[in-house]
């Protein structure tokens, strides 16, 4: 792989990537991907973090091309709104709340709930459940339920199987996802600051992972790779 320029790095720059974790909170595994501070603030190598983009965009275009899935997760308030805008533009599983625990090790059970919300929107959609002579407590009784699991569930109602893969924002703010991946063996693009433990992802994008900005810019380019992977 060719080495990054100014050029490839600029993009990265102006978008904020660089700013890391104070170095209190950094851990110890990212020092080789700092190339220094400004006070107490870290500063992320971007040409690292560009070689690490670049390996993360063949991972996904080839992922794609397989045909295969990939789960996108990321909760944080200030990102959940970029996570959730870039699976929907792909068509992609989401996880942009709290993670549901047994989303990945209790699959078959959290397979029926989401059934179950698909069934119900179908019903109210289509009319049937008010058709079917229910009385107007049990249609608003439905009608919670539905909503219920919409917030808990809304972003996963296109995965029919486990995910192939999963693409983290934050991995240490998103530690059950991450366990539950790694435990099953299930690789993990992550855009992570210096406060995660580079192990926890196959494919480490060491960046600002606060930053709605950043994480913008790099989801974007992950979906493109993607995208490009299903044009084969």
């Amino acid at each position: 792989m060719a080495a990054a320029t100014g050029a490839d790095v600029e993009r990265l720059f102006n978008a904020g990537a660089h700013f890391a974790q104070a170095k209190s909170r950094r851990h110890p595994s990212m020092k080789p991907y700092l190339a220094g501070a400004k006070g107490r603030q870290g500063i992320i190598d971007l040409a690292q973090t560009e070689a690490q983009l670049e390996a993360a965009k063949g991972a996904l275009a080839t992922l794609a091309r397989e045909g295969k899935t990939a789960l996108f997760v990321g909760g944080k308030t200030e990102i959940a709104g970029e996570v959730s805008a870039i699976a929907k533009r792909l068509g992609a599983p989401y996880v942009a709340g709290r993670w549901l625990g047994g989303t990945i090790s209790n699959w078959p059970e959290i397979k029926k709930r989401v059934d179950r919300l698909a069934t119900l929107a179908e019903e109210r959609a289509s009319g049937a459940a008010s058709r079917a002579g229910r009385t107007k407590l049990e249609l608003v009784l439905l009608e919670r339920e539905e909503k219920r699991l919409a917030e808990r569930l809304g972003g996963l109602v296109s995965l029919a199987k486990r995910p192939d893969a999963l693409v983290v924002v934050d991995t240490r703010h998103e530690k059950h996802a991450v366990k539950e991946a790694k435990d099953a063996g299930i690789p993990i693009v992550a855009i992570m600051s210096s406060d995660c433990n580079i192990a926890d992802a196959a494919y480490p994008i060491v960046a600002n992972d606060a930053s709605r900005e950043t994480v913008r810019l790099i989801l974007g380019e992950l979906a493109a790779a993607f995208e490009e992977g299903r044009r084969g």
